[in-house]
């Protein structure tokens, strides 16, 4: 595998840094993987391993807010947040079609990041070959509505960039409950212990979102659960969703089943579902990684467009 990395510069001076792995030998396809919150691209060098060695090209970019992306931590931007980090999700896209002509591109989008790929394919998603999501979650109804107007009054009030405790421990709080006694403030991420500790030792992950972030992310992900947005994604895209069923992000099943239903619901014909028994929100760090892995690769070669 070779590991490389570079910034493209938006139309708003902001520099995005973006990972590439690239495999040894030919490389067949791409897959562009869009990270959670508060965490950042290279996380995913290991899963990206797995992708080269079967022939798979790899971009993976730091969202806005994050790791090596210009700009100010835990926040997308002072206006427009969420549409400025799927359009740098574009961005990546071309420039990986750029450096790889004529191969077809997969998405992943994991937690956050699989929210911001709904985002993407009800708006680009004639660019790609397939979508896959790991640890999304259904809408949050009427509490993600307080949440979004609660969020907005923080970021008037105490200012948009500042990070906010109370929004923190709304929208994660309780995700720990399940776990209890819980060894740590992050035991939902998996049942591999040197993975949480991984985790929470890294200096880019596990900080506190800005309130303006939080107003942006709710509100994305209130957007991404509408039918009209649904309705947008095309009809031929292929989209598999994977989560542990113990993921408190996705109500422990309950909210991804109730998003590949209403992605069938409008329509998108090839749409799969696997729910891995016992494993947590991070299923590329869970202990069953290798499985996980495996059954991504195997789907991406089986999505593969006909020559």
């Amino acid at each position: 595998m070779q590991s490389s990395g570079f910034t493209l510069t938006t139309t708003d001076g902001t520099e995005v840094f973006v990972h590439r792995w690239l495999p040894d030998g030919d490389t067949k396809a791409v897959v562009q993987i869009a990270h959670g919150l508060a965490e950042h691209s290279g996380r995913y060098a290991r899963f990206a391993q797995r992708l080269t060695d079967h022939g798979y090209a790899v971009y993976a970019n730091d969202h806005r807010g994050h790791g090596s992306t210009s700009g100010g931590r835990g926040l997308f931007a002072d206006h427009d947040g969420w549409t400025r980090v799927v359009d740098d999700l574009a961005t990546v896209t071309r420039r990986a079609k750029e450096e790889q002509p004529g191969l077809p591109v997969f998405l992943l989008g994991h937690s956050m990041g699989s929210f911001l790929s709904r985002s993407y394919a009800a708006e680009h998603g004639s660019e790609i070959a397939g979508l896959v999501l790991t640890g999304t979650a259904g809408s949050a109804g009427a509490l993600g509505r307080v949440g979004v107007a609660l969020a907005s009054a923080q970021a008037r009030l105490r200012g948009h960039a500042r990070p906010s405790g109370l929004m923190n421990t709304l929208s994660f709080g309780q995700y720990n409950s399940a776990f209890k006694p819980a060894r740590t403030d992050f035991d939902w991420l998996s049942r591999d212990p040197d993975e949480v500790d991984k985790y929470i030792s890294d200096p880019d992950c596990g900080f506190v979102f800005s309130a303006g972030g939080y107003r942006d992310l709710l509100s994305g992900l209130a957007s991404v659960n509408t039918d009209q947005v649904v309705a947008r994604v095309p009809k031929h895209l292929p989209v598999h969703l994977a989560s542990g069923d113990q993921d408190p992000v996705g109500g422990s099943g309950k909210g991804v089943t109730a998003v590949a239903e209403q992605l069938r619901r409008a329509g998108v014909d090839d749409v799969t579902l696997t729910l891995w028994p016992g494993a947590r929100h991070e299923i590329l760090n869970e202990t069953n990684r290798d499985e996980v892995e495996q059954e991504i690769v195997d789907w991406l070669d089986a999505h593969l467009p006909a020559h």
